[in-house]
């Protein structure tokens, strides 16, 4: 899954600056200027989870698990990080192969098991 990227755009004034890139199926939004591979991996990475929820449920997973984090007290930063998703995206960014061996729901397992 590759994804259709598009870069730039009008919508990027309603994202905060620290925002580099998003993936909502099938597109990767990215911010002008920011594509490199490991982006762009990252990104399709989360369309490939989106895929595996059928979609919106992974926006709301995604929304769930973030004001989870929120309530124990983490800030932005924090919550946005330990979220399953982005977890699974972080650890394995770098990695181009690792679409081709990932397990099914593998968000759900610790990166690296």
């Amino acid at each position: 899954m590759n994804g259709w990227i598009i870069e730039g755009g009008w919508w990027w004034r309603m994202m905060p600056q620290i925002n580099r890139a998003i993936a909502l199926f099938p597109f990767i939004l990215v911010r002008k200027g920011a594509i490199n591979p490991v982006l762009l991996h990252h990104e399709r990475i989360h369309l490939v989870q989106q895929l595996e929820l059928f979609i919106l449920p992974f926006y709301l997973w995604y929304l769930v698990e973030y004001l989870w984090h929120r309530s124990t007290g983490k800030d932005h930063l924090q919550a946005y990080l330990a979220i399953s998703f982005e977890r699974e995206a972080y650890a394995f960014e770098k990695d181009q192969a690792y679409l081709t061996r990932r397990r099914f729901w593998a968000f759900l397992y610790p990166p690296g098991s």
